[in-house]
């Protein structure tokens, strides 16, 4: 079915750590407007993939402001929010945010994701979530939840898992203090990861990482010699696809080019995890680092 839907992008300034600029906003808003299209929604990750920054709740307000201005519903992805890794850094929900700020459900239509497969509990192999919906009229919520009901099968394990989620061990229970000990363990782990992958992809020649202060991921940029971006050309890819390709092939190692998320022209990125085993990212390291010096060789020449 064609509802002729437009995705209208927007570029976080990679240079000041991923931020998320409301004068970068305001500037696509303008583009799309001017080529008749009707901008309805704001799409916000937070903390963000593929980038892992984690927003300021100042931005944070910036951003609100902006949807309320502009008259946008706000999707609010927030299923990293137990990842945040940077000590300066904490993780707010819009709707905290928006309340903070004396916005009620008549200010601001909000809608807030959060998931069981991106935190410590499910890391991506279950899957199971829920959508909070705030500041729609009633027409608007009985469309969503009839398309919620013509599922054929429920996710029962996804539902139950969610519901531990949402309702974890409680202080004097049984349970609370090897749960709090096993997820504290899960996120430090995950926090070393990343600290640990960001400080090994910037020391490989031609590639920028910014550190992770939240979610799962790296998404470092490449600086590829001009050989290499003639030789993906030559065969019509993308650059960041050609050496995802050739390091699939020579390591085994899966990464995502940046393409595939949108990336600033004339920029090229890999996406990467941290969700490898801790015991084992060394050895991924050594394969990485000595595939990118061999690509960098064969391609300067």
């Amino acid at each position: 079915m064609n509802l002729q839907g437009f995705q209208v992008p927007y570029y976080l300034d990679e240079a000041n750590g991923w931020a998320l600029e409301v004068t970068e906003l305001r500037r696509q808003l303008k583009l799309a407007r001017a080529e008749g299209i009707k901008v309805r929604a704001l799409v916000v990750i937070n903390p963000g993939n593929p980038t892992g920054q984690v927003l300021s709740e100042e931005n944070q307000k910036d951003i609100i402001r902006f949807c309320k201005d502009e008259h946008l519903l706000l999707l609010a992805d927030e299923v990293y929010q137990e990842n945040v890794f940077a000590e300066n850094k904490k993780f707010f929900s819009f709707k905290k945010v928006s309340r903070s700020m004396g916005y009620g459900e008549k200010d601001l239509s909000l809608v807030s994701f959060h998931s069981i497969s991106k935190g410590y509990c499910g890391e991506c192999g279950k899957r199971g979530g829920y959508m909070e919906v705030t500041g729609l009229d009633n027409d608007a919520k009985e469309q969503l939840y009839k398309i919620a009901s013509v599922n054929l099968c429920s996710n029962i394990s996804g539902q139950i898992l969610m519901s531990l989620v949402m309702n974890p061990p409680k202080s004097g229970e049984e349970s609370y203090k090897s749960f709090q000990q096993e997820r504290d363990s899960i996120l430090a782990s995950l926090g070393r990861r990343a600290k640990r992958f960001a400080e090994a992809l910037n020391k490989l020649e031609g590639v920028s990482c910014n550190e992770a202060e939240g979610a799962l991921h790296l998404f470092p940029r490449l600086h590829l010699p001009e050989r290499a971006l003639k030789a993906a050309s030559a065969i019509d890819m993308p650059a960041d696809t050609f050496y995802v390709r050739k390091l699939l092939d020579a390591t085994g190692i899966v990464m995502v080019p940046g393409s595939g998320f949108g990336q600033a022209p004339g920029t090229w990125h890999i996406r990467s995890t941290v969700l490898p085993p801790e015991k084992k990212l060394p050895d991924i390291i050594s394969r990485l680092s000595t595939f990118h010096q061999r690509f960098m060789d064969e391609f300067r020449k």
